[in-house]
């Protein structure tokens, strides 16, 4: 074999080492993730950011180049997931479709949601529809890996093909796989919401920010995925980046909460900074309402806490044992009933979500309910709970 073939097959036009290689596979995956999570994900799917239109273009390009995905198809797909998550029609929910399913089928299950049209176009609105996604992107969506395999090829040589395998991988793998099935499975979280959703690290850097998947279905359409001070969002880094040089411009973060002291009755801040923040306002009994109530049963029974209540058990105080298997659900309802202090303060979660989850646009009715609720939990002679509705009255929006 000729010297210059064997170069070319061995290298490609760049000729590059591998540490050459390496560089060029971590930038394109960066790319490709970042094409998934700002754009479509961010942008078309939860409206939270716009970015330039050459931006937006460019996004559109890396994403059919290197996943052959449509942008009404995966904002559609992953709108539903939120409009029916944990529920059989959820498209990739771990609870129904099991997490080997959606960890290692992930992009199966991804097709198999391409197929259902209505939905497609029931929650794919808004999507581009310009010439060239009528006439190229939409058309012909495999069309992009195949360029890109030419393209790599003639690039890298035979090490190309290797890359654009990898490439290939890359989203269904971390994506579909990662995010969707262990992003519900395992991790901590933030916020009680109502599904099983995790926050993988704290430091959403390695996927462009989707590990903190807990905190984005607390807040879906904030353009900012961090919550905590100690959290990364890197995603977010490469909005406000391009924000600063008129790339980017962010429409929709999370409101930040105040709490305001010596507020006597809930009014229509408190009302309105619940409602922005329910899950918190959850989360929030969760830790300082049936946590320290849980260790005061501990100490008054002599046990350890683990003994009085497994840690499985007691993570389903936090919804009601909904995600739990029918026994174990059934072990923790018969603990409950017997005890009368849990057992209150279980039902006085209910009546609070009850108050901020009601369909009713009567918001002075909504602030009355409120009203009568802290009444009531002030009242109940538990110490715990007088302490939260205090906290919760002073509930309030903070001015940016």
């Amino acid at each position: 074999m000729p010297d210059f073939l064997f170069d070319f097959l061995s290298g490609g036009l760049l000729g590059l080492g591998w540490l050459g290689m390496l560089g060029v596979l971590l930038a394109f995956t960066q790319l490709t993730i970042f094409s998934v999570t700002l754009y479509l994900h961010r942008s078309q799917a939860h409206r939270g950011v716009d970015f330039h239109p050459l931006v937006s273009h460019f996004f559109r390009f890396w994403t059919w180049l290197t996943t052959s995905m449509i942008t009404k198809e995966w904002m559609a797909i992953h709108r539903k997931h939120h409009a029916k998550v944990e529920t059989e029609e959820d498209p990739h929910s771990p609870q129904f479709k099991g997490i080997g399913n959606v960890f290692w089928r992930g992009v199966e299950l991804y097709r198999e949601a391409r197929w259902q049209r209505t939905d497609i176009e029931q929650y794919g609105k808004g999507a581009p529809d310009d010439w060239i996604e009528r006439h190229l992107y939409t058309a012909h969506p495999t069309a992009g890996p195949i360029a890109l395999l030419f393209v790599n090829s003639m690039l890298f040589g035979i090490p190309g093909i290797a890359l654009w395998a990898i490439q290939m991988a890359w989203i269904p793998f971390w994506a579909a796989g990662v995010v969707n099935g262990l992003g519900h499975w395992w991790g901590y979280r933030n916020f009680e919401s109502a599904d099983t959703s995790t926050n993988l690290t704290p430091w959403g850097v390695w996927i462009g920010g989707e590990e903190l998947h807990n905190n984005h279905h607390a807040f879906p359409s904030s353009a900012r995925f961090s919550m905590r001070r100690w959290e990364v969002d890197i995603g977010w880094i490469a909005i406000k980046a391009m924000e600063a040089v008129g790339l980017a411009k962010v429409l929709r973060v999370a409101p930040t909460l105040d709490i305001r002291p010596n507020i006597s009755v809930p009014d229509g801040d408190t009302l309105k900074a619940l409602l922005s923040h329910r899950f918190l306002a959850m989360t929030d009994y969760q830790r300082n309402v049936l946590k320290p109530a849980l260790k005061e049963e501990a100490r008054l029974a002599g046990e350890k806490l683990r003994r009085l209540l497994p840690r499985r058990l007691r993570k389903g105080l936090a919804d009601d044992g909904r995600w739990l298997k029918p026994e174990a659900r059934e072990q923790l309802h018969n603990w409950v009933s017997q005890r009368p202090r849990i057992q209150a303060l279980i039902e006085h979660r209910a009546r609070l979500a009850a108050v901020l989850e009601a369909r009713t646009n009567d918001a002075s009715e909504r602030l009355k309910q409120l009203q009568a609720w802290c009444h009531e939990a002030e009242a109940s002679g538990i110490r715990v709970l007088q302490d939260y509705s205090m906290r919760l009255k002073g509930y309030a929006l903070a001015a940016h």
